[in-house]
């Protein structure tokens, strides 16, 4: 039997004729060619091949053998319809996967395999405090008092103390097929660390908290994923060495949680964010218990496509990095400013001419009528504040007479935009005292509502739009009859609206305030979140952010680095949206 034309057409379409992969021109392959084979064993076609050529030359079939070219025909008949069954079955399959988008794995060990699991982790980690299951240590590790997320608790934690503890955690999950949480600083705000429903490892890195290295010359550190960004820029100080680590989230935060989630902080103005080449490179266990490290130690490098940021924002489902390289900045003397305008929308103009003026400018904040008036309702401030939009500034220079001038420069930008009331810090302890009362925001807006709790939450759009957020924002939780304060980077268009409720029908209510701001953010070309990253609170807003293509090329990496989905499922990626059900 000879393959016909339209067979070999068919055989060599690209794969994108049948669907996702070559995977099934492969079998469309191997299914064509075993219905070529029978049809020749059939009919007693024997092929000799030229020892010179290497081509097939058919010989005769020998005398008195009988014809099996019925059987042939019949049983090439029912490969063909096998091979069409298939093909059209593909078809459906794939596009089905089209309406769904990529899926992911959710079938893990039974209850027996985890207790299995835990009990081989209790072998490979003798140590007391290595391993643990008491249901307070698993509380700890399930819930935040800093989101409304649900809580989920872990089956157990596990403290790894190197590259090579985790490693053996990946390899025991993958045996029992048990997903693995990685755990640092816990200052997350959208529910990162929540475990699955059906539980899993929680590893654990805080104790993985070391400087490994510090390249003084090179300004740059190698450290593990537990340190504290503010343990070591102190331990940096207290070295005499005048370098920092600039990003600058929650106080709490480890350097593993902050390239995890892409952080950044009030410095972003002037020294960007965790996306930026601040993490030069890291060394990562992948979800195949694989190890790799991202790129060398030099400042910049043109080798290939940087697979460091790869990892950053990836919030811990692609990999679980045990080691960093960061750069450094030099540390430089700075002071404090604090201007009060008629409105954000002055403030803002005000911002973006001094940002375009190139003075030395580290920190520019933000901080509405609201949060003035908390603050002085809070009590622990040294001054009484007028109750008005102000803007905080950092100034940073390298000697006195830089900081001088920098200030003289933006008090004339701020007072072409109607502002008033310029202060000054007089010396480093009122600067201190100063920027304290903007670092207090969240205990400051507590104290308007006593035996409240707070709802805090981030958007950025482009710096202009930043006025129509706020305002947006603030007349819809007006209306709403909420307390709250905005605090917003303002250089980078950032900002955080802290709502404040005392029951669940307003946490409830707060809930639908904040899914507006997201909505209204997004509308208004910018992002459902800054900072905070995405979580499990905010990975529902991804398809509209950036697009099903973005979004299904991101759940696609997913599925070829970790196809068990092991590594904290149920954060960051969103399932595709039911267009059917769709509001738009």
């Amino acid at each position: 039997m000879q393959i016909s034309s339209s067979s070999r057409v068919a055989l060599a379409v690209p794969a994108r004729r049948f669907g996702k992969s070559a995977r099934h021109v492969s079998q469309t392959r191997t299914l064509l060619r075993s219905s070529s084979l029978v049809s020749r064993q059939l009919l007693g076609e024997r092929r000799s091949y030229s020892s010179t050529t290497g081509e097939p030359t058919p010989q005769s079939q020998p005398k008195g053998s009988s014809s099996s070219a019925p059987l042939a025909f019949a049983v090439g008949s029912v490969l063909s319809g096998a091979l069409g069954y298939y093909l059209a079955t593909s078809a459906k399959d794939e596009a089905e996967e089209g309406k769904t988008g990529v899926q992911f794995n959710t079938k893990y060990g039974s209850p027996e395999d985890f207790k299995k699991a835990i009990e081989e982790l209790r072998l490979a980690f003798p140590d007391e405090d290595a391993v643990t299951t008491d249901v307070e240590d698993l509380e700890v590790h399930g819930f935040s008092e800093n989101d409304y997320h649900p809580s989920s608790h872990p089956s157990v934690v596990v403290f790894p103390s190197s590259t090579e503890d985790v490693v053996k955690v990946v390899k025991i999950a993958i045996k029992y097929k048990m997903p693995v949480i990685p755990y640092s600083g816990a200052t997350s705000l959208e529910g990162h660390y929540r475990a699955p429903s059906v539980g899993g490892i929680c590893a654990d890195v805080s104790k993985m908290d070391k400087i490994i290295e510090i390249h003084e010359e090179d300004s740059d550190v190698v450290c593990q994923p537990g340190l504290r960004w503010m343990d070591l820029n102190d331990s940096l100080k207290k070295k005499g060495i005048p370098l920092f680590f600039p990003l600058d989230p929650a106080p709490g935060a480890t350097i593993g949680g902050m390239l995890s989630t892409g952080c950044s902080g009030t410095n972003a103005v002037r020294y960007g964010t965790a996306k930026a080449e601040w993490f030069l490179n890291a060394t990562v266990v992948l979800p195949s218990g694989e190890v790799i490290k991202t790129r060398r130690r030099a400042r910049k490098s043109s080798a290939g496509f940087d697979t460091t940021k790869l990892f950053i924002g990836a919030e811990g489902t692609l990999g679980i990095v045990t080691e960093v390289t960061i750069r450094l900045a030099p540390l430089l003397p700075t002071t404090v400013a604090v201007v009060q305008f008629p409105n954000v929308r002055n403030a803002t103009e005000a911002v973006r001419d001094v940002v375009n003026s190139g003075v030395g400018i580290q920190c520019v904040e933000l901080c509405d009528d609201q949060f003035m008036k908390a603050t002085n309702v809070y009590g622990m401030s040294t001054r009484k504040w007028p109750e008005k939009d102000s803007l905080f500034f950092k100034f940073q220079g390298p000697t006195p007479r830089a900081l001088k001038e920098t200030a003289e420069i933006v008090k004339k930008i701020a007072e072409k935009h109607g502002g008033t009331g310029f202060a000054l810090a007089r010396d480093d302890q009122e600067a201190h005292d100063l920027w304290t009362d903007r670092k207090n925001a969240l205990y400051s807006s507590l104290a308007l509502l006593p035996g409240g709790r707070g709802w805090s939450t981030d958007v950025c759009v482009p710096v202009s739009r930043l006025p129509d957020l706020v305002y947006g924002t603030k007349k819809d939780i007006e209306e709403c009859g909420f307390l709250s304060t905005i605090v917003g980077h303002v250089g980078d268009g950032n900002f955080h609206a802290l709502l404040l409720f005392r029951t669940e029908e307003e946490l409830a209510a707060a809930h639908e305030v904040v899914d507006r701001m997201v909505k209204r953010a997004i509308d208004l070309d910018g992002t459902c979140t800054g900072e905070h990253g995405v979580g499990m609170g905010k990975r529902d807003y991804l398809y509209e952010e950036l697009g099903e293509g973005t979004v299904e090329l991101m759940k696609t990496i997913k599925k070829t680095v970790d196809p068990l989905n092991l590594f904290n499922p149920g954060k960051l990626y969103p399932e595709k949206p039911d267009s059917s059900k769709s509001n738009h």
